[in-house]
């Protein structure tokens, strides 16, 4: 079977998915509805794989013809190259592994079917995005995924202590994304002035037989435009305040949208429009500058965050700020590097942590947990392992990965890459304090829960041994060339292969010793941490300190810098406000006041020549007769007048 068939054949399981527990699940069991869902995403990871395995070139597969016009096209086509198929590789893999867990997870939920439905879609909708052959496919899959992920985050929007908090976070992120959304719109107008056509090949072409400057007004409004989606989907400031609170959405779903899927859509924008972005140095600058701004605030804010998911969510949005960085340097295959290995050990995290809330019955407050290591052997072994991929500790993924990018920072900048060593180090303490609160010391919760703390069943465990090997290996897709002679930097010599733009972009490797210097630096550096985390945590048993107990600058990290604060005094509430006069002015006392005058007026008036239909034919045969007499007069006077 040719790759124009498999391809379509990995985006039809999706949906397909969707629409047979959509219209059947109701009446199906729990055991068939999470089969199916689960089979409709791992055999277009199948698929993925073996087009992955014989991928030669790019190819582009034509769907439909929408528009044809002399100076305008617009086509339904796809594009696979090294890009698009090393995102679906993720999406469906890492996609697999999160609905066997959601089986689990969501076990004896009323939503059951609802979920795995949305779960497909959502897929669906992200395969479309990384996909498609132009912008208007990419931005179709874009308001997919943002339709799906409101659907997810308010998911248990009828639960009767945290509905109403669910709906709001939703909503919150489907609002915050239309503004990113606008971005990408703009972005297809602009250039289908310029090109007549969407297609990422043509426009490219068509930019290089052009002679277009760089910074060229033209350009940077591309790119800037470009770059506000992206914001918005991979919550950078000042958009980055939905993700946090997208953690109302049940875990799966968060490791769903926080790890491989959603999130990464703008890092994938960015890197599949490379071709504008180099012609866009002020463009990448601001990338930068936004992107280290994000990383540092975001890190910040975990450091006294006691929600075990916000934790996770804000790490997130801080690596997501390094992924950023390494765009605004230039360095697209270390973003895309750290973006593979952020999906195997920030799914395996934000899966242990569903499997943490689970066992405690839903609490997800750490400072009311402890000593859960000899109660969840499994979870514990899996979520320590993410907990040091993250920190980068030595020759685990994120090791490699964030390494990647600090070689990039080094041959730039020396404040950029201090400012990003400093970024992971924080990105080690607050994930050492999370770890150390949840598994060391005694149990901080009460008795009942106490007394009913297990580990999670296989279905569920399974999904995080599978990401537990992943983020140890990860890290030997991309090694770096010190001391082997061959099999190095594999990935990024992979995905330069066949991505347009990518293959004209030449990457600057370090010398050995320079390599070494970061490497062991960093290592020193994560290795310090962990053992003034154990000391503090385990040995000297650092109680977990009350919130109204806070110093003054935990109490601005644990509420966020109060950014929520600020946006709802700016915004939120003057539009409230200006919502308010308009309903009691403009609606209340013009148009419903306009529309019930119509309506009386109507009334009145029909009241009115009611009076004249009496019944008596004398009536009408005299108004018959005064409506001639006036009609003759008319013209008569008419011709006197004008003739």
């Amino acid at each position: 079977m040719g790759t124009d068939k498999l391809i379509l054949l990995i985006i039809a399981f999706p949906l397909l998915g969707a629409l047979l527990n959509g219209t059947l699940g109701k009446r199906l069991p729990e055991s068939m509805i999470g089969l199916l869902g689960t089979t409709m995403v791992a055999v277009p990871f199948a698929l993925a794989v073996a087009i992955f395995m014989h991928l030669n070139g790019v190819t582009i597969v034509p769907v439909l013809k929408l528009i044809s016009m002399s100076n305008f096209n617009l086509d339904i086509n796809l594009q696979v190259d090294s890009l698009s198929i090393w995102m679906t590789m993720i999406i469906t893999g890492i996609g697999s592994l999160i609905h066997i867990f959601s089986i689990g997870y969501m076990n004896g939920d009323n939503g059951f079917y609802k979920f795995f439905t949305y779960l497909n879609l959502f897929i669906f909708s992200m395969l479309l995005l990384v996909l498609g052959g132009n912008y208007f496919m990419t931005f179709f899959g874009w308001e997919g995924v943002g339709i799906c992920s409101y659907l997810l985050i308010s998911f248990h929007y009828s639960d009767e202590q945290k509905g109403i908090q669910n709906s709001v976070a939703g909503r919150k992120a489907f609002i915050m994304n239309r503004i990113g959304d606008l971005g990408l719109l703009a972005a297809c107008f602009l250039l289908l002035s310029k090109f007549g056509t969407l297609n990422f090949h043509e426009i490219a072409e068509g930019l290089q037989s052009m002679t277009i400057a760089k910074d060229s007004q033209f350009i940077v409004a591309v790119t800037l435009a470009l770059f506000i989606a992206a914001t918005g989907k991979s919550a950078q400031i000042p958009l980055f305040t939905w993700l946090p609170d997208a953690m109302a959405g049940p875990t799966p779903v968060s490791a769903l949208i926080h790890a491989a899927t959603m999130v990464t859509a703008g890092i994938y924008l960015t890197v599949r429009s490379n071709f504008l972005f180099e012609l866009a140095p002020m463009t990448k600058s601001v990338i930068l500058v936004i992107g280290l701004a994000t990383s540092l605030v975001a890190a910040f804010i975990a450091l006294r965050q006691n929600d075990i998911k916000k934790v996770l969510a804000y790490s997130t949005v801080s690596q997501l700020g390094l992924m950023f960085v390494a765009l605004g340097l230039g360095a697209y295959t270390a973003a895309l590097f750290h973006v593979t290995t952020h999906a195997f050990f920030k799914a395996l995290l934000f899966l242990g942590s569903g499997s943490i809330i689970h066992a405690n019955h839903h609490e997800q407050d750490i400072t009311k947990m402890g000593g859960l290591r000899k109660y969840m052997p499994i979870t514990h072994m899996t979520f320590l392992i993410g907990t040091l991929a993250i920190a980068g500790f030595p020759f685990l993924s994120g090791f490699y990965s964030k390494d990647e990018i600090l070689a990039a920072a080094f041959t730039s900048n020396p404040v950029v890459y201090g400012l990003v060593v400093f970024s992971a180090a924080l990105t080690a303490i607050y994930m050492f304090r999370l770890y150390f609160m949840v598994f060391s010391g005694e149990f901080r919760g009460n008795e009942h829960t106490k007394h009913h703390l297990h580990e999670s069943p296989a279905v569920m465990t399974m999904p995080l041994i599978v990401l537990t090997v992943l983020s140890v290996l990860g890290g030997a897709l991309n090694l770096p060339g010190l001391f082997l002679t061959s099999g190095t930097h594999w990935m990024s010599e992979f995905l330069l292969s066949s991505t347009y733009g990518l293959s004209f972009i030449h990457e600057h490797h370090l010398e050995v010793g320079h390599a070494l210097t970061i490497m062991i630096s960093t290592s020193v550096m994560t290795l310090a941490i962990i053992a003034i985390s154990y000391y503090l945590y385990v040995i000297k048993k650092k109680p977990a300190v009350d919130e109204k107990d806070y110093t003054s600058w935990q109490l601005v990290s644990n509420k966020k810098l109060y950014f929520d604060e600020l946006y709802d005094a700016l915004f939120v509430r003057p539009i409230e406000w200006l919502s308010g006069r308009f309903l009691a002015f403009f609606e209340t006392d013009i148009l419903d006041k306009g529309v019930n005058g119509i309506g009386k007026l109507a009334e009145f008036s029909g009241g009115q020549i009611r009076k004249i239909q009496t019944g008596l034919l004398s009536n009408y045969l005299f108004l018959m007769i005064v409506g001639i007499v006036f009609f003759i007069g008319y013209f008569i006077i008419y011709f006197k007048l004008w003739n």
